[in-house]
Parts: C-alpha cells; sequence; structure tokens
C-alpha cells in the first residue's frame, strides 16, 4: 500500500511541523529517515516540490508513489551527506534522532547546520523522557541509543552552536480527548511539586543556527 496522506496527517503535521517551523511552499525540505514517505507526501500535498530523502531501506520505496520515490536516495545518512554539499531551508528528523548516540548527534548536528540555507532550521521529534508518557517510546524500542528531554537537548544544541526555537508537545487524539488531557494536566501542574517542563510523550524541537 502507497503512502496515502489524510487529513488527521494534515491536521498533525500542520500543528507538529509545519507551523513551529515556519514552513513555506518555496522552501526546499531534506528528511533524513523518510520510513514510508508520509511526510513527503504531506509536502506534496501542501505545494512543496523542491524537497529531497534519505533512508536506508530501500523497500520503503515501495511504498511510495513514484513521484516521491524517484527523490528518496537508499543509503547510509552519512555517506549522503558527505557526498552532497546541497543547502537546505529545513531538514527534518522524526522519531530518527535518538537512534544515534550523543556523540553522533551533537557530530550529526554540526554537519546539518552547515547544510542550512540562511535563516534554515532543523526539526525534530523524538521521545520526550522527561515526561512519565514519553517512556513507553524512548524503552520499547532497543535500536534507541540516546534519551533527551527538554534540557539536554539543548545543552546539546548548545555544543553545535545551535539555538532552541521553539520546544513543544507532539500531540496526538481528537478534540474531545485532547481537552480532558488538557484539563487533567492542567490540574497536574497546579498539584505536583515538580511537573515535567513537557507533559507530551513526543516532543518537536526547532533549531537553528546562533
Amino acid at each position: 500500500m502507497k503512502a496515502e496522506v489524510r487529513k488527521k496527517h494534515i491536521r498533525n503535521f500542520d500543528e507538529q511541523l509545519w507551523r513551529p517551523g515556519q514552513f513555506n511552499g518555496n522552501h526546499s525540505v531534506l528528511e533524513l529517515g523518510t520510513g514510508t514517505g508520509l511526510f513527503l507526501a504531506y509536502l506534496l500535498a501542501k505545494g512543496i516540490t523542491r524537497f529531497s530523502g534519505v533512508d536506508g531501506d530501500p523497500l520503503v520505496k515501495d511504498h511510495m508513489p513514484e513521484t516521491i520515490a524517484e527523490k528518496v536516495t537508499i543509503g547510509d545518512i552519512w555517506d549522503v551527506l558527505e557526498a552532497s554539499s546541497e543547502r537546505f531551508d529545513r531538514i527534518v528528523m522524526l522519531d530518527v534522532f535518538e537512534h544515534f548516540s550523543y556523540f553522533e548527534g551533537h557530530r550529526l548536528l554540526t554537519v546539518l547546520k552547515e547544510r542550512l540555507t540562511e535563516g534554515g532550521k532543523i526539526i525534530l521529534r523524538v521521545p520526550n523522557a522527561a515526561s512519565p508518557f514519553g517512556l513507553q517510546y524512548q524503552y520499547n524500542d532497543l535500536t534507541h541509543k540516546a534519551v533527551y528531554g527538554p534540557g539536554s537537548i539543548e545543552h546539546l544544541a548548545h555544543a553545535a552552536a545551535l539555538k532552541v526555537e521553539r520546544r513543544l508537545s507532539a500531540r496526538r487524539g481528537n478534540r474531545f480527548k485532547r481537552a480532558v488531557e488538557d484539563l487533567v494536566l492542567g490540574i497536574l501542574d497546579r498539584v505536583l511539586t515538580e511537573p515535567p517542563p513537557l507533559w507530551g510523550a513526543n516532543m518537536i524541537v526547532v533549531l537553528s543556527a546562533k
């Protein structure tokens, strides 16, 4: 089955990525770790045509329309980045960055910073280890090499000469569940002595050069 962008995907990506990352239709976008290409299909639906992707699994192209698959390079991320000097307005990693160790993550951010255009941004989605709800995402995958909360991701960004523009919860669910969640978490914020800085199980981090 080919990756298909539905209304719920557009709503989620609009909220989690498009608006926080300040995308526009003229941007050039690189996604590292495309999976089945859902985010790239979303970009196409939003009118962005200057995009490319990298993934290590050749089978992912079986799930992509040809218009997307032809813009995806299969190979090692390091090798692909080393072979090209192209710059991008936005570089996106969704549920990918935590698969690199802290030292690899620092190296990767340093390399990606040099691949940004002026005013460019790096957008990450990672499990939020500062939240009790994020632990299921972090520790149910043995391939995760690093653990991040809002503070530690800022420390790593600073070491790579990047600044954190935004950190926010990557929220899911329908309006009713989210309204109830807002109520419950609002109460917890008031009664707990040390509530987490972000409650979301996953967090979005927007980075830019200092």
